[in-house]
């Protein structure tokens, strides 16, 4: 049967209604109705299917212009073309919507259709979280490699982020029964996802209720019912799947003032600029690459047994030659990702390289967008962007029971300013909102002095912060540590006067001594007949002469005064 479009099915409708005039008899009135209820259906199903569509108005690199959008709202998820691209709402302006798209857009053309999917751009949390890699919009790039036997993404492709298939060891927590009040952030249940890490499961933050059955200890995938609760009248089936907005930070009880240090195991950084209590962000493929090859083979020794840490890391990895939207999308799936676990009572560490990077596909956005560009090209929301990033790190007191459950993310961002100029937008924007500042020096790598962070142009903020957590577990580190940076100082400033001052005294003192001797033993012997000239001093002292005007190639401390 032909599909008739929405506007022909009213033109029908309109005939029939026409068609009452005519009909008068019972027979004519009880078709009248049966027809008009079938052609309401058919219309509020085509006037749906059409309302969850646009069409694509204009292209321009990963912004797409998408018109007939009327209802979606601001980050919503849509699919964009035939091939169903990710891409993201970010400018409404009346029926017309501006997206971005997370995956290459050659070959999307004016009038390709948008789909409309009503949610914003979430991540899968879950256990099935560790050990994995992903890009910026958590595909779980092991699982793609193995569907397309490429080592490239191909446009459109969708695999879930967590597999659907394992089944965990699902154990309840033994303090609760059917009954009992339940609400959102209280762990209900723990899975050993491996050796290293117990992943608690808990209820959404968005949930509430009374429970009215809890699964027994077992098997189950991510997508089982594992508990109902019920609220309101209304019963709710929750598996250990939770879905979670990237761009929202995760709820808590209270913010925590940072008291603990994190302890990195360098005695630079632990003793001398602490920070208190892994994301790649744009790196180039390469780097990735190495990363995974050394992080694959680093273990750590657990009840006697090694382990790999990759068993307690999970990778963002989205490397530059990716989609730039993707690019400025990973560093939310990274810190989304962290504070669940931070919910669980962990104290997770998230390292993001490079946020540089990530505000460089700002700044192309910003550009494609035709907004008013800042210093250096990059939008005037740049310094409120990275501040909105940084205040999701932090101690805090999570929601839920046991209580009471703490736990903390802390944010280690590189910044890779352009030809090291620290007036770099970025990096003064960096600077003016974390609290310590690890400054790495290149001449120091080149001297193979690793870590190569320079003391003297890095600071911490958390010093004083800490000092009561020092005093109370080592009290002599207060102290030493002052004194070592009073010597580290007055370092400083003599190597500054021996390097500018010390070597030039050195040679004047040198080249005025053998003048005054020269001139001295001159007018001494001027009167007898044996007098010494300057050309005599310069013959028969040319080796001295050589010297001192040599001086300038020395070092006073490996060659003498």
């Amino acid at each position: 049967m032909q599909d008739l479009s929405a506007s022909t099915k009213v033109l029908r409708f309109a005939n029939i209604i026409w068609l009452t005039y005519w009909l008068s008899d019972t027979k004519g009135t009880n078709y009248l109705i049966l027809a008009m209820d079938r052609q309401f259906r058919e219309l509020r199903i085509d006037g749906d299917r059409e309302s969850s569509y646009g069409s694509v108005f204009s292209v321009s690199g990963p912004v797409v212009t998408a018109d007939r959008m009327a209802g979606s709202a601001m980050y919503e998820l849509v699919r964009v073309g035939h091939d169903n691209l990710v891409g993201e709402i970010i400018r409404l302006e009346g029926d017309t919507a501006t997206i971005q798209v997370y995956e290459d857009t050659s070959g999307v053309t004016v009038g390709d259709p948008v789909q409309k999917t009503g949610k914003p751009l979430s991540v899968e949390l879950g256990p099935g979280i560790l050990d994995s890699i992903f890009d910026g919009i958590q595909r779980p790039l092991q699982d793609i490699r193995v569907l397309t036997e490429s080592i490239y993404i191909p446009k459109g492709v969708s695999a879930p982020s967590l597999d659907r298939k394992i089944a965990w060891e699902f154990d309840p927590m033994p303090n609760l029964r059917v009954g009992m009040h339940i609400t959102g952030g209280d762990i209900y249940a723990t899975v050993n996802e491996n050796t290293l890490v117990k992943h608690k499961l808990m209820l959404s933050p968005k949930d509430q209720g009374t429970i009215r059955w809890i699964a027994p200890p077992g098997n189950y995938t991510i997508l089982d019912k594992v508990l109902e609760t019920e609220f309101d009248g209304e019963v709710t089936e929750h598996s250990m799947l939770q879905v979670w907005p990237v761009r929202t930070p995760r709820p808590v009880a209270e913010k925590l003032p940072a008291n603990n240090p994190l302890l990195t195991g360098q005695r630079i950084l632990d003793a001398l600029f602490p920070i208190r209590v892994l994301l790649s962000c744009n790196e180039r493929p390469v780097l990735i690459q190495q990363f995974g090859q050394q992080d694959f083979h680093l273990t750590v020794e657990v009840n006697g047994k090694q382990e790999s840490i990759m068993k307690r890391t999970a990778l963002v990895a989205n490397t530059s030659n990716m989609p730039v939207a993707a690019r400025e999308a990973s560093i939310y799936t990274g810190i989304t990702l962290s504070e669940y676990f931070r919910d669980m009572g962990y104290n997770v560490a998230m390292m993001a390289d490079s946020t540089s990077r990530w505000a460089e596909a700002l700044r192309e956005i910003s550009g494609r967008l035709a907004e008013m560009p800042a210093d250096s090209g990059y939008p005037a929301y740049l310094a409120a962007r990275l501040a909105s990033f940084y205040e999701r790190a932090g101690r805090v007191r999570c929601l839920g029971r046991p209580e009471p459950r703490e736990g903390s993310v802390t944010i280690v961002g590189a910044v890779s300013p352009p030809g090291g100029d620290f007036s770099d937008p970025v990096t003064s924007a960096t600077l003016s909102i974390v609290q310590v500042f690890w400054g790495l020096d290149k001449k120091l790598a080149q001297r193979k002095h690793f870590p190569s962070v320079n003391w003297l142009i890095s600071y911490s903020k958390y010093v004083r912060a800490l000092d009561e957590f020092y005093e109370k577990n080592f009290p002599d580190f207060v102290s030493l540590r002052t004194k070592m940076q009073e010597i580290l100082q007055e370092e400083k400033d003599l190597s500054e006067i021996v390097q500018l001052v010390g070597k030039s005294v050195g040679m004047m003192r040198n080249i005025i001594h053998f003048y005054d001797q020269a001139r001295h033993i001159v007018e001494a012997t001027a009167q007898s007949p044996n007098r010494v000239t300057w050309a005599v001093i310069r013959e028969g002292l040319s080796n001295t002469l050589y010297k001192l005007s040599s001086m300038k190639f020395k070092d006073p401390v490996k060659d003498g005064k």
